[in-house]
């Protein structure tokens, strides 16, 4: 005995309404003015994209949802429609090959038709809706699924239909049992509804939902936005609102604030050092003014020398202010950017420490062999000689120079000592402050100008190390720590 199904919809063939409507969608989307359509009405703020892939994903999620649900319900009542038809038909083979085949079968709940053909196609049994109607005829659909012609049962719908043959005294017949899947049909169509309108429920409770709480998200964010567009460069003083919750959005609003502070600083520093500079520059410039318009008018030509003499040194200190303002500018400007040279320290050491002038205090000299930094060696070169004027005018009769390496972290480490007064531990961040001098009268009287130090400390930052100060009896050490330049190879 031998069983074949197939399923028939109304229209004679199997899922071609659902071919159709997937050529077109593919169609739709292949046109050449979809996709520029689709761009321009892609929303651009963030609260409504968020809220539109919420929307789309949980459309998503009750598509696939959905579509489970009811191959489920498809699969479970169709299995429950096939074993009626097929204990139908497996009831009619029996009674066939027992040879009590009647002429009419009954047809039990839920079966729609029975037919029995002979091995000549005559029927030789059927149903009473199907008394006196010729055999039904199997046809092929373009997916090899077998079709029948059910206009002849009058209200045409879905159906199973189970084919069994058996082996009867007379010889062999085909039994097609039919099985109504209307009951199937609607339980899916009332599915499919309740799920829509569950869709239809959700999709913009949902939408709404995530468009509020991204709002209220996103205030904060805005108000930090609207308080920085407000801050010119005048009122660098305000502050964005930071939130109350711990999230990243009042760590954005702290990390603002923590800019604006900087900013504010930078701001405070750079009107501070204009004003200074300009004090600094107006004394000299005064100075030089008075000297050249006496001796303009003077009638003793050696006072006239002497004054023009002075002018001459009032010049060379304009000179050099002039110039290490512009180093200044220079090393602000170059930012984190590292010079990446190897030079030779030791070498640096050695040629700065040994350009000193004839008279002054005696410098003494301790520098290992072989100390390599990377950077930038004009600029290494003005640090040391900045440190080591500094330190011949405050010593007393001895500058002690000492080069060495850490074994411990593998710096080097630049000692530059005087035996000169103490530097007041409240005073020792103080003197790398630009235009800062301890001692103003004697400064100026020596042509210090207050930059020396900041000068050096920026350029040791810039090589990434540091500059300090440190007591050491009887005078005071400035020591300064560089990263040595890696082994070659």
């Amino acid at each position: 005995m031998a069983e074949t199904v197939a399923d028939q919809d109304r229209d004679g063939s199997p899922g071609g309404g659902r071919r159709r409507a997937g050529a077109a969608l593919r169609r739709l989307t292949r046109h050449p003015r979809i996709v520029p359509l689709l761009a321009r009405l892609t929303p651009r703020s963030v609260r409504a994209r968020t809220t539109l892939a919420a929307c789309a994903s949980l459309a998503i999620v009750l598509f696939v949802a959905s579509a489970g649900v009811l191959l489920l319900l498809r699969v479970n009542l169709g299995r429950t429609v096939e074993a009626g038809a097929r204990e139908q038909a497996q009831a009619v083979a029996r009674l066939a090959t027992d040879g009590h085949l009647p002429a009419q079968l009954a047809l039990d709940h839920g079966t729609d038709f029975i037919q029995v053909t002979d091995g000549t196609g005559r029927v030789v049994a059927a149903s009473q809706n199907l008394a006196g109607h010729p055999p039904l005829t199997a046809g092929r659909d373009n997916d090899g699924h077998d079709t029948y012609d059910l206009g002849i049962l009058g209200d045409e719908h879905h159906q199973h239909v189970t084919t069994v043959t058996a082996d009867t005294p007379t010889g062999p017949v085909t039994i097609r049992v039919g099985a109504s899947l209307h009951t199937a049909d609607t339980a899916e169509d009332l599915t499919t509804a309740a799920l829509a309108v569950l869709g239809a429920l959700l999709l913009p409770t949902v939408g709404l939902l995530t468009w509020r709480a991204t709002g209220r998200a996103l205030r904060p964010v805005e108000a930090i936005r609207a308080e920085v567009a407000a801050i010119g460069d005048r009122d660098l003083d305000r502050r964005v609102p930071e939130p109350p919750s711990d999230d990243e959005i009042a760590r954005l609003a702290h990390t603002m604030n923590a800019m604006l502070d900087r900013l504010e600083a930078a701001g405070t520093r750079q009107r501070r050092f204009i004003a200074d500079a300009s004090h600094e520059l107006r004394s000299p410039l005064t100075v030089l003014r008075t000297q050249l318009e006496i001796a303009g008018t003077h009638p003793d030509p050696a006072v006239r020398a002497e004054l023009v003499a002075g002018a001459l040194q009032d010049t060379e200190r304009l000179q050099t202010l002039a110039g290490d303002l512009l180093l200044l500018a220079r090393l602000d400007t170059t930012g984190h950017d590292r010079p990446d040279q190897p030079v030779d320290l030791t070498g640096l050491v050695r040629t700065a420490a040994g350009a000193g002038p004839a008279p002054g205090p005696t410098v003494e000299l301790h520098a290992s062999e072989g100390v390599t930094v990377t950077g930038n060696p004009l600029w290494l070169g003005r640090l040391l000689t900045n440190l080591l004027d500094n330190a011949r005018r405050h010593a007393r009769s001895r500058v002690t120079v000492r080069l060495s390496t850490d074994a411990a972290t593998g710096d080097a480490v630049l000692d530059v000592t005087n035996d000169g007064p103490r530097i007041d531990p409240a005073d020792r961040e103080r003197i790398f402050e630009r235009f800062t001098r301890l001692d103003d009268a004697r400064s100026r009287d020596d042509g210090g100008t207050g930059l020396g130090l900041p000068i050096a400390r920026d350029i040791a930052a810039l090589h990434g190390g540091t500059l300090t100060v440190e007591d050491t009896p009887p005078g005071t050490t400035f020591r300064t720590r560089l990263p040595t330049a890696p082994p070659a190879g």
